[in-house]
C-alpha cells in the first residue's frame, strides 16, 4: 500500500547560533512561513501540523533491552485536524494533549519499509501532544550489546543509529530529513553506566543514572542519537574530546589528538563551527559505519584506531558534516549526495591543510578507485540508474541509495567546479552556501538554482550539471586524481610481478595508503608460496590497522590463501563495519565453497551485527537462517 507522502521544509528557518551546552528556548524562527517538497519515506503531513520541539523523557532498561517513556511535541498547526508521526515496531500506550486530556489516535497498516503511521486527532487550538510508548526488542535503530560484546567486557552497551529512517523505531517522530526540530531529553540508565547524546553532554558519570540533554538548534530526526555504556572522557582540546569505554579512552584520545586542529582548519575554510563542542565517541566494533555525524558527538568505529593516527581522515569527514549535512541538510533521501559529496570535498580540504598535498592526492585516488568499483557493481545490479547523484527511491529502502556514488561522484563533480572557477572563488561560494542555507534542508533543484545564480552564471562558466547530477555514470570531464606516491608503489608492484622477493621491495616509509594501494593492485593469481612470502615480510595477517588487514584478507580470499581464514573469521565475527563486510563476503560467495564458508561465518557473526549490516549481508547471502556447520 502506498504511504502518505510527507511534505518537507526547504526554506525559511533563520540561522541559529549558540553552543550545544548552552540551553535555550526553541527558536521562534521555526514559526516562519515554510515551503515544502514531497518525501515518500515518511507518513508525516507537516503542511497540516509539524513538530518544532521534542521533550523526551525515557528510561533505558539494559536488562530487558527496552526503552520506555514519553515524547512530548510542540506543534505548529497549519491546517487540518490531526498530526501524523512515523513509528516502526513501537508499542503506543497512550497519547494526551497539552492539557492532559486523552487524545484520539490510530495506527495505520504496517509497511515493511516505513513502519506504521500514528495519526493523532487535534482539537481546535491544540498545539502539544505527548506520546507514551515502548520500543520492541528488535528495534532497528538500537543495538544492545552484552558485556562480552564490548571491549572491556564488564558492562552492557547500547547505541542508536538513526540514518536513514530508523529513528522511528525508538522514538515516535516525524522521521524525515526535511523536518527539523530542537530537543530536550531526560534519560535514566543504570547508575553504573553513562548516557551521552547528540546534544550537550556530561563528562562524568551521574551518581543516580539520570542525565539531561539539550539541543537548541533545529536538526532532522536521523541526527537524534543516544549511547549508554561504561564510558570515560578525555579532552583533546578546549572544545574537543573523546568518549570511549574506559579501557580504550586514553588510546583513543592519543589517536585523535588532532581534533582541535581539525576544527580550526575547518573554520578557517568555511566559517565558524556552530555547535559548541565537537566530541567523538568510539563505539564497540559492531557499529555498522565508519562514523555517524551526530551533532556535537560523532559516533565512530574503533577500526579507526590504528596506533599511528593514519586513519583520522574519517574524523575530518564527520567534522565536515557539521557544515554539510547537519547545518545544510538533504531535504529527502533522493538528495543524499548533497550531504556526502560536499562533505568529502570539505574533508579533503581539511586533511590537505593539516597533512599536505601528497596525503590528499593518495586519499583522492583511493576514493576514485572506490567509485569505479561501486559503479561497476551497481551497473551489474537491478538499478543501474543509481549511479546518478539525484536518485528516485520511492518504494525502496532509502539505505539503497547510500553508496559510494553520493560520496565520490559528488566530490568529483565539485572538483570540476573548483577547477573551472578557481579555488578562491569556489571557497567564497561554499562559505556563502553554508551561511545562506544554515539550519535548512534543501533539494537538488534548490542547489542547482543557487549555484547557477551565485557562481556559474556570474563567472560565465559552462558546467554540465545535469549530466553529473541527473544521469548515470561518470561524465567525461572528470578530473582523475594523480598521486606521485602511488606511482612509486606502482613501480614496486611491477617489480613484485616480475619476481622480486618481497623482502627486497623498496617499501621503507610506506604508510597506510601506500599499502592499501599495493594490496588492491596485486594480481589474483598469487601462489601459496608468494602469499606466504608477502605475509612473512610485511606481517599483514597480524596487522592492527583495519584498512590494511581488510585489503589483505580480500586478497587472501581471491587467491584462496586458506592460512589467513582463521583471521578472516575472527575479523568478520568481531567487526560490524559494513565497508569491510561487503567486499569480504562478496569475494567469499564468488565460489561455491567460499559461499559455504561465508554462511558458516555469518551464522556466528550475525548476532553481533547492527540491523543495517544485517540487512545488507542477508540480501547478499539470500539468508534464510542458520545453515549446518561446514568443515574446511
Amino acid at each position: 500500500m502506498n504511504p502518505l507522502l510527507c511534505i518537507l521544509s526547504i526554506s525559511a528557518t533563520a540561522t541559529l547560533l549558540g553552543a550545544c551546552n548552552a540551553p535555550s528556548e526553541p527558536s521562534a524562527a521555526l514559526a516562519d512561513k515554510t515551503s515544502y517538497v514531497m518525501d515518500p519515506h515518511s507518513y508525516a503531513r507537516p503542511e497540516e501540523a509539524v513538530a518544532t520541539h521534542l521533550d523526551l523523557d525515557i528510561h533505558v532498561d539494559m536488562r530487558q533491552q527496552r526503552i520506555t517513556g514519553t515524547a512530548t511535541y510542540q506543534l505548529r498547526r497549519q491546517g487540518g485536524d490531526s498530526v501524523v508521526f512515523d513509528t516502526d515496531g513501537l508499542t503506543i500506550d497512550k497519547v494526551t494533549l497539552g492539557d492532559g486530556a486523552p487524545a484520539s489516535f490510530t495506527l495505520g497498516a504496517k509497511d515493511p519499509i516505513l513502519g506504521r503511521a500514528l495519526r493523532v486527532a487535534l482539537p481546535e487550538g491544540a498545539d502539544k501532544v505527548s506520546i507514551t510508548y515502548a520500543t520492541s526488542p528488535d528495534a532497528k535503530a538500537l543495538q544492545w550489546l552484552s558485556p562480552m560484546q564490548t571491549g572491556d567486557k564488564q558492562f552492557p552497551f547500547l547505541f542508536t543509529q538513526g540514518e536513514a529512517i530508523l529513528t522511528r523505531s525508538w522514538i515516535p517522530i516525524q522521521d524525515s530529513p526535511g523536518i527539523r526540530l530542537t530537543y530536550h531529553a531526560r534519560v535514566t540508565v543504570p547508575p553504573e553506566l553513562m548516557a551521552v547524546m547528540s546534544a550537550s553532554n556530561p563528562q562524568e558519570r551521574s551518581a543516580d543514572g539520570a542525565y539531561s540533554f539539550n539541543m537548541d538548534k533545529p536538526i532532522p530526526s536521523y541526527l537524534i542519537a543516544l549511547a549508554v555504556g561504561d564510558l570515560g572522557f578525555k579532552a583533546t582540546g578546549t572544545r574537543t574530546g573523546v568518549y570511549a569505554e574506559r579501557g580504550m579512552v586514553d588510546t583513543a584520545a592519543w589517536e585523535l589528538a588532532d581534533m582541535e586542529k581539525m576544527v580550526e582548519a575547518a573554520e578557517a575554510l568555511y566559517g565558524p563551527y556552530r555547535w559548541g563542542r565537537y566530541d567523538v565517541i568510539i563505539l564497540p566494533p559492531s557499529f555498522p559505519f565508519g562514523g555517524m555525524e551526530n551533532p556535537c558527538l560523532t559516533f565512530a568505529t574503533p577500526t579507526i584506531i590504528a596506533g599511528d593516527r593514519s586513519l583520522t581522515a574519517l574524523v575530518a569527514h564527520e567534522l565536515a558534516h557539521s557544515w554539510s549535512g547537519n547545518l545544510v541538510t538533504n531535504a529527502t533521501w533522493d538528495d543524499f549526495w548533497l550531504n556526502e559529496g560536499f562533505t568529502v570535498y570539505f574533508e579533503h580540504r581539511i586533511t590537505e591543510k593539516l597533512y599536505g598535498k601528497d596525503y590528499n592526492d593518495m586519499t583522492s585516488l583511493l576514493g576514485y578507485q572506490d567509485l569505479l568499483g561501486t559503479i561497476a557493481e551497481i551497473d551489474s545490479g537491478k538499478h543501474p540508474e543509481d549511479t546518478a547523484l539525484h536518485l528516485h527511491l520511492a518504494g525502496r529502502d532509502p539505505d539503497d541509495g547510500m553508496t559510494g556514488v553520493a560520496y565520490e561522484k559528488g566530490y568529483a563533480m565539485l572538483r570540476v567546479v573548483e577547477d573551472k572557477v578557481g579555488r578562491p572563488k569556489f571557497d567564497s561560494f561554499l562559505r556563502g552556501y553554508f551561511d545562506h542555507f544554515a539550519f535548512r534542508s534543501i533539494t537538488t533543484d534548490t542547489f542547482k538554482t543557487y549555484i547557477n545564480k551565485e557562481l556559474l552564471v556570474p563567472e560565465n562558466v559552462a558546467m554540465n550539471l545535469d549530466e553529473w547530477i541527473g544521469k548515470p555514470g561518470i561524465p567525461g570531464n572528470v578530473i582523475i586524481p594523480v598521486s606521485g606516491k602511488f606511482n612509486l608503489v606502482d613501480a614496486e608492484i611491477v617489480r613484485w610481478n616480475q619476481g622480486t622477493p618481497a623482502k627486497d621491495l623498496a617499501t621503507a616509509g610506506w604508510g597506510t595508503f601506500e599499502w592499501m594501494h599495493f594490496l588492491r593492485h596485486l594480481p589474483n593469481s598469487q601462489t601459496e608460496k608468494r602469499m606466504d612470502a608477502l605475509d612473512a615480510a610485511f606481517h599483514f595477517t597480524a596487522s592492527g590497522n583495519s584498512e590494511i588487514l581488510a585489503a589483505w584478507l580480500e586478497q587472501c580470499v581471491k587467491n584462496g590463501h586458506a592460512k589467513a581464514y582463521p583471521k578472516l573469521e575472527d575479523f568478520l565475527t568481531t567487526v560490524g563495519r559494513r565497508k569491510f563486510l561487503v567486499p569480504l563476503y562478496q569475494e567469499l560467495i564468488a565460489t561455491p565453497q567460499g559461499k559455504l564458508l561465508a554462511e558458516k561465518i555469518y551464522a556466528r557473526a550475525r548476532p553481533n551485527y547492527h540491523s543495517v549490516s544485517v540487512r545488507t549481508v542477508d540480501q547478499m547471502l539470500a539468508w534464510k537462517g542458520e545453515k549446518p556447520p561446514v568443515t574446511f
